[in-house]
């Protein structure tokens, strides 16, 4: 059995409900945990699985338990225009792949490794094979040919450089700060008996979780 083969059997079975949500002669080619911000009315962040298949690439949970939830955002692999690798600096886990067609732009973030090898499963699926390599397996035909008739999607890298005090480990350092704070000012004011002295302790630890939460909305 192909390799490819394997690994769309071990989706199917990973996910059994997947077959009912796919489109006639779709075919599931990759799947990875990962952070999907489809950008649309307002950007909101879902982790969830991303699926690439022969014709698009989603966003997808669907759970029947504890109580029933279903979540698909997709966008067609024929509709991408660019796909860009994006390293934002002091964020030292994760990375970015912004994918983007004329009308939506798609941020998914995952681990360096993650997000590599999601970036490697479009870029095959898009039929853009790394030089040296074998030609793409034939469940992902259909893409390529619906790519055919259109521009080459641009694949790329982009530096992102940014200040610490904006980042998103200094806001969580900020979060954590505070609210280690606010426990350290009560078990001080519990141990001396004195609000004098665990007051200011509380009270710094809260200015320092409030201005965490303004930074994370600020960003967003």
């Amino acid at each position: 059995m192909p390799a490819q083969s394997v690994a769309t059997e071990k989706i199917f079975k990973r996910f059994k409900d997947l077959r009912q949500h796919l489109q006639p002669d779709e075919v599931p080619l990759f799947t990875t945990p990962a952070i999907w911000d489809g950008v649309r009315r307002a950007r909101s962040s879902t982790a969830c699985d991303v699926i690439v298949t022969n014709k698009r690439i989603f966003g997808y949970i669907y759970k029947k338990y504890p109580h029933e939830r279903f979540f698909l955002d997709a966008l067609p692999l024929a509709s991408i225009q660019a796909v860009t690798l994006r390293e934002k600096s002091f964020e030292p886990i994760f990375r970015e792949l912004l994918v983007s067609s004329g009308e939506r732009k798609i941020y998914i973030r995952a681990p360096r490794q993650k997000i590599e090898n999601l970036q490697a499963a479009l870029r095959l699926a898009l039929g853009h094979e790394n030089t040296g390599t074998r030609p793409a397996p034939a469940t992902i035909e259909t893409a390529r040919e619906n790519r055919a008739r259109t521009a080459a999607p641009v694949f790329g890298t982009q530096d992102m450089r940014g200040t610490f005090e904006r980042s998103l480990l200094s806001i969580l350092v900020l979060f954590v700060g505070g609210l280690l704070l606010e426990m350290l000012g009560v078990v001080v004011w519990i141990t001396t008996q004195s609000a004098q002295t665990g007051l200011p302790l509380c009270g710094a630890g809260l200015v320092a979780v409030i201005t965490s939460i303004l930074l994370m909305r600020q960003r967003r």
